[in-house]
């Protein structure tokens, strides 16, 4: 199965690529060769461009990057969610939309020590620093879960310098609806 193309050997350069010389036939294209000043070769882009921006011609503007303007939200919900294991706490805006969260594992606690009341503590003065921007005043507190950070997030959100309006408790609570796991044996 031979192929019909021909193949060149590798020693061999194409003649674009020969050295041009000044006299004869080639004198305009030397003169113009040496006329374009020199742009250093970036690899991935076209010689035809890099030609083109030597000439002066502007490269296609980029759109210019999005500032994010300074939001002022003054009240906010807290959903504090402690398991067993863990504590995860976010603060939205009164839409849903997520302005800062964090939790123990993020926070560097692994192990036992994640699901204690201090890592709890840690994790909403986290996040207590980080809606800082927005100038939030007041919070309304969601609390999750059977785990003990529940008390300790509330009082670190609250000496932040949050004022929390309402408190309140959105543990999901099954009406004989799925059948419960086991009773643990301690």
């Amino acid at each position: 199965m031979a192929s019909d193309t021909k193949q060149t050997p590798k020693d061999k350069q194409p003649a674009s690529a020969a050295p041009v010389k000044a006299g004869g036939k080639n004198k305009d294209k030397a003169d113009a060769h040496a006329a374009a000043p020199k742009v250093p070769a970036v690899e991935g882009v076209a010689p035809a461009v890099m030609t083109a921006l030597a000439e002066g011609a502007t490269p296609v503007e980029a759109k210019p990057a999005r500032v994010k303007a300074a939001r002022t939200v003054s009240v906010g919900i807290a959903h504090v969610n402690a398991t067993f294991n863990n504590t995860q706490v976010s603060i939205t805006d009164t839409k849903g939309q997520v302005l800062a969260w964090s939790s123990s594992g993020r926070m560097g606690f692994r192990g036992t020590r994640k699901s204690t009341a201090y890592a709890a503590t840690m994790v909403a003065q986290e996040v207590a620093r980080q809606i800082s921007p927005y100038r939030m005043q007041e919070i309304e507190v969601r609390v999750q879960g059977p785990g003990s950070g529940r008390e300790s997030a509330v009082r670190a959100l609250q000496s932040a310098g949050l004022m929390i309006t309402v408190i309140r408790d959105v543990t999901p609570m099954p009406h004989n609806g799925c059948r419960a796991r086991k009773r643990r044996r301690v």
